[in-house]
């Protein structure tokens, strides 16, 4: 094992899909699995000619080439994934180039410019809202419904399904009514995938990031990756933010772990998965988001992020 939790590529020969993968987690995810050897289709709406309705400037051929520059190969196929013949298209390329399919990586999302905070479901935009399980839900049960039957033609076929919090942080409601439901369903899909895939030698897997330093959330805040830390003034809670590759680092370890069905059906996250294969975020610290909201829920200074930051 590397320093990072993760052998000398030992993914090389894996056939990857991460659904979504633009910016963010799904982006760091493509990368990493990527550095571990796999090939990687990534795919998403923003490309270099046409950007999505969330109009940043990252695009899905930006993530194929970081893949190839992690020493992996990129593969961009610009996907709507709420339209099944595009996705049905897809997975027949996947098939057609690859021959199989080991991991899918459920990671599409892009809801944030349509959450509404501090009102009850009656005074949301309706609209807005269904247009946010769409994006968050359906999308994700489309693209499964296309790629599986591929993924289960050979055992120890695996499915991640990217959301905000773990069993523990959904068990509570998450402030609003749509977002809750986009929330927590992935990790109910998660439950019912390890159920159906586990006759064929597969397994699915839920996990979350902690507070995830994307590259909208820099832009909110107005620094980069370089200055984040100046962004801790605006909000305290920020300094227990991780990069989208401390998880991504987490998923590759879990793929290439042959007793990942140890994991099957949960909804775990960063902070669980690191110590476990011994994962580091770029900076080298071990960021433990869970504790510290314990910590500070119960009164801890929030100032003091370095217990918290391992």
């Amino acid at each position: 094992m590397s320093e990072n939790g993760v052998g000398n590529r030992p993914l090389t020969g894996k056939i990857v899909l991460v659904a979504g993968a633009t910016r963010g987690a799904g982006r760091a995810i493509a990368v990493e699995f990527g550095r571990a050897g796999a090939t990687v289709y990534a795919t998403g709406r923003s490309t270099r000619s046409k950007r999505s309705e969330i109009d940043r400037a990252e695009t899905i051929e930006e993530t194929a080439e970081l893949v190839d520059a992690a020493g992996g190969k990129g593969i961009a196929v610009p996907t709507d994934h709420l339209d099944v013949a595009q996705v049905r298209e897809l997975v027949a390329r996947i098939d057609k180039e690859a021959g199989r399919l080991d991991v899918l990586v459920n990671d599409i999302w892009g809801g944030e410019h349509l959450t509404e905070w501090g009102k009850p479901l009656w005074e949301l935009d309706l609209d807005k809202g269904l247009r946010m399980l769409r994006l968050a839900i359906d999308t994700h049960i489309i693209t499964s419904h296309e790629a599986l039957p591929l993924l289960i033609r050979n055992p120890g076929g695996l499915v991640i399904e990217i959301t905000d919090g773990d069993e523990e942080f959904n068990r509570e409601y998450r402030q609003q009514f749509f977002y809750d439901l986009a929330k927590i369903t992935p990790q109910r899909m998660a439950l019912a995938l390890a159920k159906e895939l586990e006759p064929h030698g597969g397994t699915a897997v839920s996990v979350t990031p902690g507070f995830l330093r994307s590259e909208q959330m820099l832009a909110h805040f107005g620094v980069t990756e370089d200055n984040w830390r100046d962004a801790i003034v605006q909000s305290v809670h920020f300094g227990m933010s991780e990069t989208p590759y401390f998880v991504a680092r987490c998923i590759t370890a879990l793929a290439a772990d042959p007793d990942r069905a140890r994991w099957a059906g949960r909804g775990v996250a960063s902070w669980e998965l690191a110590p476990v294969y011994g994962i580091r975020d770029l900076d080298g610290t071990q960021p433990h988001f869970a504790d510290y909201y314990r910590a500070t829920e119960a009164g801890a200074d929030v100032n003091d992020y370095s217990p918290y930051r391992r």
